[in-house]
């Protein structure tokens, strides 16, 4: 691998040869490159943007417990499902395996039944994460299969994803001058990437005229919205494999209303946990994200054939499947009071009024 990738030019060299070579690209085309290009894309790279040396730190990192109620979640979504001989639990966008191997080590100490009917499978695009997720996972490798979306049948079962939605790439647009148009990366006189706009090119992706007449709501002059058409493919793709069963989603976002009255729209990026000021700059260095809609999740889940069940605040999820119950028993179990105190810390961090899990949602899909 090392080999090959000394034979090909850098992402940003790369970046600003396209450019040259066909013109202006859409900010969509460009985030896409920026986190998944399979060279050098962040998601794709020998590298761990998890955790406190890296870029951030997901819920499953921060707290065992985040995993240990989704088990007891899960295992009355089993019930539901009435308790199949064989089930499946797939996650899309895994990363390292820590959810995986949380879930799977409470399913096997206390839903034993559930966990003999699991099989879990994980779609993660990473070479690197799916290495470490294998080496976290090899205590229940029997139980574990790596393959994408395309390739597996889900009947029954669920489908989760934790911060899968807000990576999808989006078309960035304004209105101006009472013209929807779109944001472009370009190269600048100095060399550098820069911000253009001009307008929305139907033939190039003719969905897009389309998207607010979708949402019902009319933006204002001057507002920047990120549009994420990626999402309605993925849950259309999410509903063929799922033949019975639930999709649930976890990830950061707010509804349509609330969505676009913020005029410069939600994009950021971050580095070592730091925003990042200059978006285009080193693309595939740093992470890049904007806010979920979930009214558009609700609608073209819809749509594909997803009933909707229940949209819930994370920390207000967790505690009414069972957080404190899983705390106070895990601190029972913990070996000792450092494991306790650490127990307790991540717990007051998820779930305290101005926690992590607060600025989270949990939304809840149903396919029969």
């Amino acid at each position: 691998m090392s080999e090959t990738l000394s034979k090909i030019a850098s992402l940003d060299t790369r970046l600003r040869e396209r450019i040259n070579r066909e013109g202006p690209i859409t900010f969509r085309d460009w985030m896409s490159a920026a986190l998944y290009d399979p060279y050098e894309g962040y998601y794709c790279r020998d590298h761990s943007p998890w955790g406190r040396e890296g870029d951030y730190r997901t819920s499953p990192e921060r707290s065992p417990l985040f995993a240990a109620v989704f088990a007891r979640y899960f295992a009355g979504l089993y019930e539901q499902l009435g308790r199949p001989a064989t089930w499946t639990i797939f996650e899309a966008g895994a990363g390292a395996g820590h959810f995986a191997a949380g879930l799977l080590h409470t399913l096997q100490k206390s839903f034993a039944d559930v966990f003999a009917a699991t099989s879990f499978v994980i779609d993660e695009i990473s070479p690197y994460s799916r290495a470490r997720a294998q080496a976290l996972l090899q205590p229940f490798a029997e139980r574990i299969h790596f393959c994408s979306l395309d390739d597996v049948d889900i009947n029954p079962g669920i489908v989760f994803s934790n911060e899968l939605l807000d990576a999808f790439p989006v078309h960035r647009i304004v209105l101006q001058d009472g013209e929807y148009r779109e944001f472009y990366v370009t190269v600048g006189e100095s060399g550098t990437f820069e911000w253009m706009l001009d307008s929305l090119r139907p033939t190039l992706e003719p969905r897009l005229p389309r998207y607010f007449e979708e949402v019902g709501l009319q933006p204002e002059e001057g507002q920047v919205i990120e549009v994420s058409l990626g999402i309605e493919v993925w849950l259309r793709k999410v509903a063929e494999r799922l033949r019975k069963g639930y999709v649930v989603t976890v990830d950061y976002g707010a509804d349509s209303a609330d969505l676009y009255s913020r005029r410069e729209g939600t994009l950021r990026g971050f580095r070592q946990h730091q925003f990042v000021g200059d978006l285009l700059t080193h693309p595939g260095d740093h992470d890049l994200t904007t806010t979920v809609d979930w009214s558009f999740v609700k609608t073209v889940g819809t749509r594909a054939g997803l009933e909707f069940v229940n949209l819930s605040r994370l920390d207000r999820f967790l505690l009414e499947h069972g957080f404190l119950e899983q705390l106070e028993l895990q601190s029972q179990q913990a070996e000792d009071e450092g494991q306790r105190l650490q127990l307790s810390s991540a717990a007051r961090e998820m779930v305290l009024p101005d926690g992590m899990a607060a600025s989270f949602q949990v939304l809840v899909q149903k396919k029969d």
